[in-house]
Order: structure tokens, then sequence, then C-alpha cells
């Protein structure tokens, strides 16, 4: 019974000796799995805040001030016009919208026994080009001939070309170029500040952006380059139109005196003729028969004066270039109209 006892206190004994090792060790444990974490956790918060030193020397603080609020310029505003919402006519009138031009004749090089080229200015406060100055509205947009024209760019029907680089049609414009061409750019100008100046006798200013409106009065001359070829057969002279180029005319607005002209953009003419072919010309002696801008052209039913042609001019000069006179210079066109048109008829024999 006492060997019993005494073995049963034995392995009491052995049990808490091993459980007391056991507490030891995992003490041990957690104490040095701590200061394993702490060591890295101060190694990582050092890092951190060696990187965010570093960026915040590279960043730049400075933040740049903004740009100033440029305003919106519409350079076709000018040719917002209101569409009718009835019939603004007795009958229907629609059939003038699919009207399409007739394809050229064509012609052959080799046939071509003799061509020239011709550059003419149409001035439209003559009497017979008062039509190039109709303005009146119609659904469409207004009818006069630069509107037209600026109609069909702004819809993108054609392709507009750069006068300052050449005439023969190779540097394109795009659509702001020749809103700023027809307009111009918003100009930055001083006025008094009536906010903070309401008597205007502080001299307070401050800056203000205008923007100067296209005046389509402005546009009183066009430009037509074209080509004329005497065909040996059919027997006769063809004139072909190669491009159109609205001149614009500037003028001091102080003294009112012209300081210059020139064109502000080439629209290859055979591109043109399907859209004018849907625009009607006004007449004014019968307003229910009218042609289309395309017959006009193509039936020369305007009146011009000569400024440059290929006829004896080896250095590729305006007639303006060589002869100062005005009235000498109307001379000469009418000289090269007439050389034109001597050849045809020095070729028959009556």
């Amino acid at each position: 019974m006492k060997f019993n006892c005494s073995k049963g206190l034995l392995v009491i004994c052995l049990l808490l000796v091993f459980t007391i090792d056991a507490n030891s060790q995992s003490k041990r444990r957690s104490t040095t799995a701590k200061k394993t974490s702490k060591k890295v956790t101060s190694k990582n918060t050092n890092s951190q805040l060696l990187d965010v030193n570093l960026s915040a020397v590279k960043a730049d603080t400075v933040t740049p001030p903004p740009p100033p609020p440029q305003p919106i310029k519409d350079p076709f505003a000018f040719d917002s016009v209101k569409v009718s919402l009835r019939p603004d006519a007795i009958f229907d009138r629609s059939s003038i919208k699919t009207r399409r031009p007739l394809d050229y004749e064509h012609l052959r090089e080799d046939d071509a026994v003799y061509r020239e080229r011709v550059w003419r200015e149409i001035d439209i406060r003559e009497k017979i080009n008062l039509p190039f100055r109709y303005k009146a509205d119609d659904d469409n947009g207004n009818q006069r001939f630069i509107n037209i024209i600026l109609h069909a760019i702004k819809n993108g029907d054609i392709t507009v070309f750069d006068p300052t680089v050449d005439d023969r049609f190779t540097t394109p414009m795009t659509i702001a170029k020749v809103g700023e061409v027809i307009s111009g750019r918003c100009d930055s100008v001083s006025v008094i500040d009536w906010n903070k100046d309401p008597s205007g006798s502080k001299g307070i200013f401050k800056d203000s952006v205008v923007c100067k409106e296209f005046n389509p009065e402005e546009i009183i001359k066009f430009r037509l380059k074209e080509e004329w070829v005497f065909d040996k057969e059919s027997s006769r002279m063809f004139v072909r139109i190669l491009g159109i180029a609205p001149i614009k005319t500037y003028i001091d607005e102080n003294t009112g005196t012209v300081q210059g002209e020139s064109p502000m953009f080439w629209v290859y003419y055979p591109d043109l003729r399907p859209i004018l072919a849907t625009y009607e010309v006004y007449n004014g002696n019968n307003f229910g028969s009218k042609m289309s801008w395309e017959e006009l052209f193509e039936s020369r039913f305007f009146s011009s004066t000569i400024v440059k042609s290929t006829i004896e001019n080896p250095f590729d000069l305006y007639i303006k270039q060589y002869i100062k006179d005005d009235i000498l210079r109307l001379y000469e066109g009418e000289n090269i109209k007439n050389k034109i048109f001597n050849f045809e008829q020095d070729l028959w024999s009556y």
C-alpha cells in the first residue's frame, strides 16, 4: 500500500516538472518573438520615413497657377439661320436640293494644241455682279456667295487650301484655321473695372478679351484660276475653272483707307460644283426664273478683270507687279483676253 502511494507521488512530481519546463520554454519563445517583431517594425518604420523624406525632397510642392480661361468663339456664328417650320413657297421646291451638275466633256491632252492659264478677279460691286451680294436668308443659310462657301466649309463638304503657300491646292487648312483667317483671333485689352471703380476716376483697369466677328460685307472680290484650252478634235475653245478664292480687303478703322487685300483661302472648283448646283442665283428681273450658281459660272454670266496669265510672263508675276498705273493694268488685261480670243479666230478663214 505504501509502495503504491509513493508511486503516485512520483508520477505527480514528474508531471509538475514537465508542465513547469513547458511554460518556461513558451515564455522564452514569446519574448524572443516580441523582440524580433520590434526590431523588424523599427526597421520598416525607418525605411518608410526615409522614403517619405526623399519623396518630399523630389516632389515640387509649388502648384502652377491655372491657365486663364479662353473664350469659346464660333467663327461661323454669323451663319446661324432658323429653319422655316412651314413651306416658304406656294409649291414644292425640294427638287433643287437634288440637282447634280453635268459631267465635263472629256479632253485628251494630245488634242490640246493651245493652252493658257488666267487669273481673274470678280468685283461684286459692279452691277452685273450684284447677285453675289444677295443677303436674304433661306433654310440652308444666308444666300450671299461667301456665306454659301463658308457654310460648305463648316459642314465639311469641301476642303480649303492655304493661299500663303501657293495656289496649286497643296496645303489643306483646318476649320479652326479658316475661322482665324475670316475673323481673326481674340485680343486682350485693358478696360475700366466698373465694379471697383464705378466713377472711373481711380483708374482701375482689368483685362478683357475682345473677339471680332466676321463681317461678310468685307468680301468684295473673288479670284478665279482658270485654264483655256483649244481642242483640235472639236475645233473649239474650252475654259475650265480650277479654283475660287475670296479676297479680304483690310481697311484702316481710323482713316478708312484701304491698306491692302489678300485671298483668305482657295477652294477647288470641281469639288464645289455639286454644292453650287443646289443654290439658286438671285434674279432681280424675275424672282421665279433663276439659274444655279454652277450654271452662272459655266455660262460666264459675270464680269471680271484679268490680273495674271501665263502669256509672255516668264517671271510668273501679277500685272500690278510690273504695271503700276490702274488704267494701264485694265488695258493689259484686255490685251491678254484678245490674244486668247484671236488665237481661235485666226484658225478660221472667211
